[in-house]
């Protein structure tokens, strides 16, 4: 029976995760020194699973997280189809910055099944599915990576998540994230599938962290 695993992880955190400011498609942040180490934390526990591709953005903050992979001579590829999905003109700013009750108006509107809604200047949920249906279309075309490594963005990862599960995308906040989460997934190709078989975690971070003070 033919199956494909992906490690699907979103990327370490940067400066604009630890201010609390909108961070999108339009931001190009890399990651600071905390993101550095979850990075460093995923690459040591997982440095022996044998990738036969690592897939990401095509923001930096998904290259320097997925970096060590990529030096040991994983092959990589970048698609803008897996961007964090774009805030439009609020992005940089702080939710006390933008007014919080701009952020709830659209939130809202997705969570009731408005997801064609978006900030101004900014993408859709659904717009954003559209674009990684393409990527995806791509990748489970090719079935000889049995085992990948996808690295991706938070807001960007519900929605894909969503809808790979088949889950309709205003109950994509069902899916929780935190900086280097690992979800993996199972593709089996005779039944057109996904199934979930580790979700959100963060057990590398941990690890690493208790290996430091020893």
């Amino acid at each position: 029976m033919a199956k494909k695993t992906i490690y699907l992880i979103r990327h370490g955190e940067t400066e604009f995760n630890k201010r609390g400011a909108v961070q999108g498609r339009g931001i190009d942040a890399g990651l600071n020194e905390t993101g550095q180490r979850q990075a460093r934390a995923f690459y040591d526990k997982y440095r022996e699973v044998p990738f036969r591709k690592i897939y990401i953005s095509s923001l930096k903050r998904t290259y320097q997280t997925s970096e060590g992979f990529i030096e040991a001579g994983i092959p990589y590829e970048r698609f803008d189809g897996l961007d964090e999905i774009s805030w439009g003109k609020v992005e940089g700013l702080t939710l006390e910055e933008t007014g919080y009750d701009l952020f709830k108006t659209v939130l809202t509107k997705w969570q009731e099944g408005e997801t064609h809604a978006a900030m101004d200047g900014g993408e859709s949920p659904e717009q954003v599915a559209l674009r990684q249906a393409e990527v995806m279309e791509k990748i489970l075309a090719r079935k000889e990576e049995e085992l990948i490594l996808i690295t991706m963005h938070g807001r960007a990862m519900r929605i894909l998540l969503s809808r790979v599960l088949g889950f309709p995308l205003w109950e994509m906040d069902r899916f929780e994230h935190s900086n280097t989460c690992l979800y993996i997934l199972e593709y089996d190709y005779n039944r057109g599938q996904f199934e979930v078989k580790l979700s959100n975690d963060t057990s590398h971070i941990r690890e690493y962290m208790d290996q430091e003070y020893v």
